[in-house]
């Protein structure tokens, strides 16, 4: 029995390896301490982030505050090493391009085209439906007001005249914003990519009416087709325009923060299932708010063509569309916030043009000086949101003891 047994033990074994008692059993790499990983690779995170629940309204403005001197600085040197000119001659230049004899009323109208347009995309942001196409809204209401003033700026009075430049531009605006909120509220299909295909569809009919308007080919329909557009209100140019967009920020104002409407938009913009719940339809709100965001862009080209160049081409909007939404975006949707946003946004943008100018630089130093200064106000929003840990020296230390 015994030599059976050792038989038997000697087949189960056979073809075995014994594991020689000096190596040691490989660990899983869940048994390994955390603290013994850390130590194994040398690794110990030095900075890490935590998100702000709230930063004083203060300490949000001495940040941006320290963002614009700095970007200020940056550019001052810049400049500097590419002119070889003294700081302050630059930053005098600077302020004559803007508000220097003469120029102080087209630089405040610069402001009311770019704050109006970025007023127009405020409302459906709050609500978060991605309005991409305001150049396209406030081209197209602009492409209104220049058919109306092509076709009746001989037969009617400037009052009446006026008044169907008005209504064509706003409707045509709020046609072609309400397009994508139709589409969004019944099928949810993308509305960035949808407002923004609308802009070059825009582009186009702008193209069309260009050829049909000037049979010479021009890229260019001016006053000579469509007239002398709106008076100058008390015989100062533009005045007209930046008084109407004063009273619209402050009516947009009052609107979003204080209104029944406003509300329903702040609550579909948090989330549309409480809204839902609450009793809000969803889906009439994203049609009226793209309506008035739609029709506020028309305004916008209404003032542009009939209020100041008594023109129209494809580029007419100049790209304020786009440069609205970082305007909206960096004053927090707030319309008074705006005015500064936008206000410092023009003062270097048509400073930076005079630098250009003067020291005979190439018109892209412009751009830029002005991408420099966005930098530096879309970066400091990173330390007004998040907190910035850096862990001590010592604390290592004792982790690697």
């Amino acid at each position: 029995m015994m030599n059976e047994n050792n038989e038997n033990n000697e087949i189960l074994t056979e073809g075995v390896t014994e594991t020689p008692e000096t190596s040691e059993t490989p660990e899983t790499p869940s048994s390994e301490p955390v603290a013994a990983k850390k130590e194994r690779v040398g690794f110990l995170p030095t900075i890490h982030l935590t998100k702000r629940d709230g930063v004083p309204y203060w300490e949000a403005v001495l940040v941006r505050a320290i963002a614009i001197l700095a970007s200020l600085i940056v550019c001052a040197i810049i400049t500097v090493v590419v002119t070889h000119d003294n700081p302050l001659s630059i930053y005098a230049t600077i302020f004559k391009g803007a508000f220097g004899k003469g120029r102080g009323f087209v630089t405040l109208h610069e402001i009311a085209i770019l704050l109006c347009v970025s007023l127009a995309v405020t409302p459906a942001f709050r609500m978060h439906f991605w309005n991409i196409g305001a150049e396209g809204q406030t081209l197209i209401g602009g492409l209104a007001t220049a058919l109306i003033m092509f076709s009746f700026h001989e037969k009617m009075s400037v009052g009446a005249l006026a008044v169907l430049m008005l209504v064509a531009g706003v409707v045509a605006g709020a046609v072609w914003g309400v397009i994508p909120a139709i589409f969004k509220a019944q099928w949810n299909t993308n509305e960035t990519l949808f407002t923004l295909m609308m802009n070059y569809v825009a582009i186009q009919l702008v193209e069309f009416f260009l050829k049909v308007a000037d049979k010479s080919g021009s890229n260019v329909v001016g006053p000579r087709l469509l007239g002398d557009g709106l008076p100058n209100l008390f015989g100062v140019q533009y005045l007209l325009n930046i008084v109407v967009v004063a009273f619209l920020t402050i009516i947009l104002y009052i609107y979003l923060r204080y209104s029944k409407h406003g509300y329903e938009i702040s609550v579909v913009g948090e989330s549309e299932n409480t809204a839902r719940y609450i009793g809000i339809n969803v889906k009439k709100v994203v049609i009226r708010t793209m309506i008035l965001s739609g029709a506020l862009c028309g305004l916008a080209g209404f003032l542009i063509v009939g209020g100041a160049s008594h023109s129209i081409n494809r580029d007419i909007v100049g790209g304020r569309g786009f440069t609205a939404i970082m305007v909206s975006w960096l004053a927090k949707f707030n319309p008074l916030m705006m005015i500064l946003t936008t206000l410092l946004l023009v003062f270097m943008g048509r400073g930076a043009d005079e630098v250009s100018t003067v020291f005979g630089l190439n018109k892209s130093f412009s751009d830029i000086i002005t991408g420099i200064i966005l930098f530096f106000i879309i970066g400091c929003e990173f330390f007004i949101r998040y907190r910035v840990h850096i862990d001590r020296p010592e604390a290592k230390g004792k982790e690697e003891n």
